[in-house]
């Protein structure tokens, strides 16, 4: 199921947070609870993607963007994704979420997303989002104009940009064998 709770709890804390830059990091802490588990006894894969959330919401109230959203009736939804999993957060361990925008392109924005056990990283994702309307996607830059209108993406990083070359590579639908 999904965490209302802690969803409402991660929006009450940061309805009131400093405003922050479209490129600057959020930082918020969590606790893997019981209900996070898989049967190893440690955060479950999925659930991962779903603690993000608790990540990219509060970012997005902070600059800005859920107003704008909003204001204009445009959604957000994940278009795709990349996670690397290195290092297990296990029952009742604390950990930092740190999610940042590292820019965006014709179609997406981009957000990179880390948990962190103290100085290690546990895990590392990209998100690709699209803005959405009645009329079907929404360019980025227009949403930034309306955000930050002088703001022009950076560069995206070589790691990003291989990835969306990749992934550009990958057939669609898939076959179904």
């Amino acid at each position: 199921m999904y965490p209302f709770v802690r969803f409402a709890k991660e929006t009450v804390k940061y309805r009131n947070a400093p405003k922050l830059g479209l490129l600057e990091t959020h930082v918020s802490y969590h606790r893997c609870w019981p209900w996070d588990l898989d049967p190893w006894i440690e955060l479950n894969n999925g659930r991962t993607l779903t603690l993000y959330d608790l990540g990219r919401i509060p970012m997005a109230m902070r600059t800005g963007l859920t107003r704008i959203l909003r204001r204009n009736r445009w959604g957000i939804t994940v278009a795709g994704n990349s996670t690397r999993y290195r290092q297990r957060i296990r029952a009742f361990e604390r950990f930092e979420l740190r999610s940042r925008c590292v820019g965006w392109d014709d179609r997406f924005i981009y957000v990179e997303q880390s948990m962190w056990k103290g100085d290690i990283c546990a895990n590392h994702i990209l998100i690709r989002s699209a803005f959405t309307s009645s009329k079907g996607i929404i360019p980025p830059a227009q949403v930034v104009r309306e955000l930050s209108p002088e703001t022009d993406s950076p560069a995206l990083p070589a790691w990003v940009q291989a990835w969306i070359a990749a992934d550009g590579e990958r057939p669609w639908p898939p076959a179904r064998d």
